[in-house]
């Protein structure tokens, strides 16, 4: 089977593309600039966002993984009508099966870049070629991301009772394989990593995993962002979930044991 995947070079591509390849996919992987041919992987030129290259990028292929994504100021045009040009020209070129990756609580949190999100989904299910949509939870870089950003005056800020569960784009990379294995199911799908945490305890491996000795301070998020977030929106009790944990990434990312 010959597969298309867009945001080949992003977070979660670069765990797609290996798990395909080693499954024994044929892969192409789609990037808005040129990338020379290698490990087995055929790069085609297309953006989204402009609408060029992609009918030809969905040429010859049986399915394509849409990863791509945008969460700045192009969003609408990556995320909404990049998509609908992307199962328009899927649709033309005979491909079987497009399987959409999306986000947890997107249909519960109130961000802009969820209801782009939830957009594209709908793109997904009223097009012509066979879907299947899903949604993870959040991955552990951003979560390191966002513990960085609270982290530049000192303490670590944060509503302490937000609920995640990072789950390791090399699990989600698997559950695609299979996913395009099982082929098109026209449901949405849940999938999560195997721990919820709550920010406090996210912040304190954290900084264990850093060596760091800082406070945690409360801020509590108001609205319905917070209320949401803290009963668990961006979580899920799905199964099966991922096995690498929140201290997998951390001991990976800053060595030792992270609190194993």
């Amino acid at each position: 089977m010959k597969v298309l995947v867009t945001g080949a070079s992003g977070t979660l591509g670069r765990a797609v593309v290996p798990r395909l390849l080693g499954a024994g996919f044929d892969v192409r992987g789609m990037s808005r600039r040129p990338r020379p041919a290698a490990d087995g992987v055929e790069w085609v030129v297309a953006d989204l966002a402009a609408g060029t290259g992609v009918d030809l990028a969905v040429t010859g292929v049986d399915a394509v993984v849409h990863l791509a994504s945008a969460t700045r100021s192009t969003s609408a045009r990556v995320d909404v009508a990049g998509t609908r040009r992307l199962v328009t020209d899927a649709a033309e070129a005979g491909v079987r099966h497009l399987l959409y990756v999306s986000i947890v609580g997107i249909d519960q949190v109130p961000l802009r870049y969820y209801r782009l999100k939830l957009a594209a989904e709908q793109v997904v299910a009223a097009g012509a070629v066979p879907w299947s949509i899903l949604r993870a939870t959040q991955f552990p870089q951003l979560l390191d991301q966002i513990l960085g950003g609270a982290s530049r005056l000192g303490p670590v800020l944060g509503d302490r009772a937000l609920l995640a569960q990072p789950v390791d784009p090399r699990d989600v990379a698997g559950r695609i394989s299979d996913r395009l294995a099982a082929g098109p199911s026209r449901t949405i799908e849940e999938y999560g990593g195997p721990q919820v945490l709550r920010y406090d305890e996210a912040a304190a491996a954290w900084l264990t995993a850093r060596g760091r000795r800082r406070p945690v301070l409360s801020i509590r998020f108001p609205g319905t962002f917070g209320r949401t977030v803290r009963a668990g929106a961006l979580t899920t009790t799905a199964t099966p979930t991922g096995t690498l944990t929140w201290a997998d990434y951390l001991a990976d990312t800053y060595g030792g044991s992270a609190g194993k």
